[in-house]
Order: structure tokens, then C-alpha cells, then sequence
């Protein structure tokens, strides 16, 4: 199979995944271990082709994000938004700087552990989805610091591939008695710095290997469009189905993914 249809594919998982919770790192490591792609760039890529993500948020949030800015020397509500952005980005940040290597050493080449917390996570979804407490906040753009700074904390567990940042920012935002909408909302804006930082960190580690694949780069260009379309399309629906039916279908879809990745591994181990 050519490379670019590797990238058109990864591209697409990236766009369905980044923002629903179902972990899109779990799934595009699945996926380019089911394809038979090396590490090494194929792992680069996937971090780079998030910007299409990043930028599919931006566009489409562009008139609200855009008011926050012009508005920020002016209106302390507009400040107060983003710094409880700011405010849980911090953990996700500093653990991201001191773990990136054991991470992308040791956790993205198990797949056994992406698929143990696909399904555990699914099972999170469910039960969640059934006993989060009565929401007291409506507004994403009205999180209170300490709220912020506890789903940051929650941001942290997606660190382990496979759990599912989205996922793990949305739980904690309900359980913290934010309104499911809402923190689907929030954990779109969270999105843009904690995508940002990782994009900007892995991009300097790698910083050598990039240099050194110019050829590459009409790749990582198909997946990052790919994945922009993509995106665009699945974040308005994503709200809409959290709206309406709430957090059981990604649940579902996480425990079926994740026990057919491990029946895979099981048939293909000796």
C-alpha cells in the first residue's frame, strides 16, 4: 500500500478521534500497527498531523475565541476565560515535559495496554454517563480556576494511550458539575495549548529527524488536511450526540474496539 494512502488513512482517524472520547492516540497507534508501519516517523506524524485538528477548533470558534482576544485588556470575564484555560493546560504541561520520553518509549509501543484502556474507558463512559452529579456549570466559557485546574489534572491520565484525552477532560468537567455540553466545549479550547505544546515538543526532540525527511513532508501535508476536514465535520456533530444521547455511544464503541484489538493481538501471538 503507498505511503500516501497510509497518511490519507491516519489522517481520517486522526479527524474522527482527536475530539470524540475514544482516544485518537490509541487508535492511530492500532491502526499503524495493523498497517505494519515502522516507529520512528510514522510516530512523528501522528503528533504533527494534530495541528489539522488544532486548526479545525480554531475555525470553528474562531468568532467566540476572537472576541476573548480583542476583548482581553478590557473585560475581566474574557481574562478570567483564559486564564482557566491557562489554568488546565499547567499539569498536562509539566508532566508532558518531564515524562515525553518514557512516554513515546515505553507506552506507545504496548498495545496491549492502548486496548486494556480502551476498555476501560468505555466502562468510565458508561457508568459516568449514568451517575455524574447534577451540573451547577453551564457556560464553557465560565469554569472557575479551581474547577479548571482539577480537569487539568484529569488531562493528565490521557498521557497513558489509549484513555483518551477528550474522554478524560470530559469525565472530570462532569464530575467537577459541569454540563456535559459544556465540557465538551471546554475540552475543545483546552485542546488548542495542550495540542499546541505537544505539537512544539515533540517537533524539538525530533528536531533531527525532521531536518533529515524533506521527502516526507507531502505526507505529514495529506494527513494534516485530511484530518482538518475531518475534524471540522466531527466536532459539530460530536456535540450533538452528547446533546442528545450523552457519552454511552463513545462508551460502547470504545469496549468493542478495544476487545477486537485484543483478540487481534492474541491471533497474532505465538
Amino acid at each position: 500500500m503507498p505511503d500516501w494512502i497510509h497518511a490519507v488513512i491516519l489522517g481520517v482517524i486522526e479527524g474522527l478521534t482527536e475530539f470524540i472520547p475514544v482516544s485518537s492516540t490509541g487508535m492511530l497507534l492500532l491502526a499503524k500497527a495493523a498497517m505494519g508501519l515502522p516507529n520512528g516517523f510514522w510516530d512523528t506524524f501522528n503528533v504533527l498531523i494534530q495541528l489539522g485538528a488544532i486548526l479545525a477548533v480554531v475555525v470553528l470558534y474562531f468568532q467566540r475565541l476572537w472576541g476573548v482576544v480583542v476583548r482581553l485588556p478590557s473585560d475581566p470575564q474574557a481574562r478570567r476565560f483564559a486564564l482557566s484555560v491557562l489554568v488546565a493546560f499547567i499539569p498536562a504541561m509539566v508532566l508532558g515535559f518531564l515524562l515525553h520520553d518514557f512516554i513515546k518509549r515505553i507506552l506507545f509501543d504496548s498495545p496491549t495496554t492502548q486496548c486494556v484502556a480502551l476498555i476501560l474507558g468505555g466502562v468510565v463512559l458508561l457508568f459516568i454517563d449514568r451517575v455524574a452529579p447534577k451540573p451547577r456549570r453551564n457556560d464553557s466559557m465560565k469554569i472557575p480556576y479551581r474547577t479548571a485546574f482539577g480537569i487539568g489534572l484529569f488531562q493528565c491520565l490521557a498521557m497513558i494511550p489509549g484513555t483518551s484525552r477528550s474522554g478524560s477532560t470530559i469525565v472530570g468537567s462532569m464530575l467537577l458539575g459541569v454540563e456535559k455540553r459544556a465540557a465538551a466545549e471546554f475540552s475543545f479550547f483546552l485542546a488548542i495549548p495542550t495540542m499546541a505544546g505537544a505539537f512544539v515538543l515533540d517537533a524539538w526532540k525530533n528536531r533531527q529527524q525532521l531536518m533529515s525527511i524533506h521527502s516526507e513532508i507531502p505526507l505529514i501535508a495529506i494527513g494534516f488536511v485530511v484530518a482538518f476536514i475531518v475534524a471540522m465535520l466531527v466536532i459539530r456533530a460530536m456535540l450533538a450526540i452528547i446533546t442528545r444521547r450523552g457519552l454511552a455511544p463513545f462508551g460502547w464503541f470504545r469496549i468493542v474496539v478495544g476487545l477486537a484489538g485484543i483478540a487481534i493481538l492474541a491471533l497474532h501471538t505465538p
